[in-house]
């Protein structure tokens, strides 16, 4: 078997060029000065929920590249990135470990040798990249599978990335990778996208890697020097794992036993794959905990951020930004620099939920970073930035609990009771359930306002008002929903409104909002008495 698909060589990575999109394909060294200029726009072939892993990909590849050459920064020409790459496996000075297609008992790019087995009698084939992808879903809905019949060779390259860096546990013989806080949990990534396009950020969190590299080695127990770093370049037969303190800090991993072949007949190229005894890393005491440059720690459970169905909701993204309960450990990458500008920027929060024998959803979250909100992170002045976010979280929580109990209240019927109905109580959580979707939705927006007001009270107080006004909206959408004889209705829409009104005023739920109608009527009957 020859090699094929030179990564090293051939321009088969498609992307489209700054500023009108016209395609120009790269080989990786190419790929890579093209960055260093910020001259790519995007990838043809990237699925969204592969957009971190290639971004990673990318990032560690080139630090590894970099320190192996002990520069500090990245090379300017195609043969110097060529040279840095092929130093990173001296065994295979002829390009092996960079090929999609290799002998089996030689590195292929993302694929380990094979020593001692057939390639050939490996039961499990993929004849499309997005069926060897480490997405799964329950009824084939949404996103298909194995749709990609006429698939380019960079597809390919974007499906082993995937699978082989972001893939958990899915069945005996198919583990999962060490960056992630068990088998069913899942790799969240959080950074900053300054302006720009691909290059920028990738230049941006290359240095911040290098700049970091010593901090990482010491707090992770891996090795300065001589340690693993392409996990592909190593035999594997299924029955052993590396330990993690042999591993370089900006290691990049394999979590399964895949092989590339070339088919005379149907497609040119098929996935062959075979399971394992065990994780390719012996890391499972580590909960995730890895360095991992942008994946933030639960300080007090000791484990990587594992997010659910919900994604990255106002709750969580403001306590990954600020700290509100000081759980989280930002993760090097999602700390703002001041070589990032001036001005605002973008907080990029992207994961994929992971189930037992499932996938839960791609979530991407682009949360605004106004311009004092930018400077306060950089020194680390995040006392106000979270208390600020725990009286929006607070602030919302208390008007959705006004909104369901009124709601509640029209569904039973405006009866009095000391309980409310099951079918009312449900009825309310999802008529409820839009009001704080919208909030969520211009949570950081209202923040930033607030934090970069002269007069920031105000600001909160017509934020509380405004939404005020949208859950009474809400309420009044529902009646439509409510009883519908004459008296019932009247009567249902009548409780609700005055039960609302009065959670409004209640001191206790919302002092601001309830302070501010106590004045108002105050003022009212002033102004009645002087008439």
């Amino acid at each position: 078997m020859t090699l094929q698909y030179n990564l090293l060589d051939e321009p088969l990575i498609r992307t489209r060029l700054v500023p009108t999109g016209q395609p120009q394909s790269y080989n990786l060294p190419g790929l890579f000065v093209a960055m260093l200029g910020d001259e790519v726009r995007d990838f043809p072939s990237i699925r969204p929920h592969q957009r971190h892993p290639w971004h990673a990909f990318l990032v560690q590849l080139a630090a590894l590249a970099l320190h192996q050459a002990n520069e500090r920064k990245p090379f300017e020409t195609e043969e110097a990135w060529k040279r840095a790459l092929l130093a990173l496996t001296p065994e295979h000075l002829d390009g092996a470990a960079w090929c999609l297609i290799a002998p089996p008992d030689r590195p292929a790019f993302m694929q380990v040798p094979v020593l001692g087995e057939r390639v050939e009698d490996w039961r499990n084939a993929f004849y499309t990249p997005d069926k060897l992808d480490m997405l799964v879903t329950s009824k084939n809905h949404d996103l298909k599978s194995a749709r990609m019949q006429h698939a380019e060779v960079d597809d390919w390259v974007m499906a082993l990335i995937s699978l082989q860096t972001q893939e958990g546990f899915l069945g005996a013989g198919n583990y999962g990778i060490s960056r992630m806080n068990g088998g069913f949990a899942s790799r969240p990534a959080i950074g900053i996208e300054p302006s720009g396009h691909w290059g920028r950020r990738w230049k941006r969190d290359l240095l911040i890697l290098l700049a970091h590299r010593e901090q990482t080695v010491e707090q992770q127990g891996l090795r300065e020097s001589g340690g693993i770093g392409l996990l592909w370049v190593l035999p594997w037969d299924g029955n052993s794992s590396l330990s993690f303190a042999a591993l370089d800090p900006f290691y990049i991993e394999i979590c399964r036993r895949v092989r590339l072949v070339h088919r005379e007949t149907g497609p040119s190229i098929v996935a062959l794959a075979s399971g394992s005894k065990v994780a390719r890393i012996e890391a499972k005491e580590r909960n995730g905990v890895t360095g991992d440059p942008w994946t933030p720690t639960d300080t007090a459970a000791g484990k990587a951020l594992t997010i659910n169905a919900e994604g990255f909701p106002y709750r969580l993204a403001a306590e990954l930004l600020f700290g509100m309960e000081g759980k989280y450990t930002r993760p090097i990458t999602q700390i703002p620099i001041v070589e990032d500008g001036t001005g605002s920027l973008v907080v990029l929060a992207q994961g994929v939920t992971r189930g037992q024998g499932k996938t839960e959803g791609f979530h991407e979250r682009r949360i605004p970073v106004s311009s004092t909100v930018r400077k306060m992170l950089i020194r680390n002045e995040t006392e106000l930035l979270a208390r600020v976010a725990k009286e929006h979280v607070h602030a919302i929580a208390q008007m959705r609990s006004i909104l369901w109990t009124a709601l509640a209240t029209l569904f039973d019927n405006g009866l009095i009771k000391e309980k409310f109905s099951d079918s009312a109580k449900d009825k309310a959580g999802i008529f409820s359930k839009p009001f704080e979707q919208a909030e969520d939705a211009r949570f950081f927006e209202m923040l930033n306002a607030e934090i970069e007001s002269k007069s920031p009270a105000d600001v909160h107080l017509q934020w509380l008002l405004s939404m005020a006004e949208r859950a009474e909206l809400l309420l009044k959408g529902a009646f439509a929903a409510g009883p519908r004889s004459g008296e019932q209705r009247y009567r249902a829409q009548s409780a609700a409104l005055s039960r609302f009104h009065g959670g409004l005023r209640n001191s206790k739920a919302l002092p601001i909002l309830a302070d501010h109608y106590r004045h108002q009527s105050t003022d009212k009957e002033l102004v009645h008495e002087l008439s």
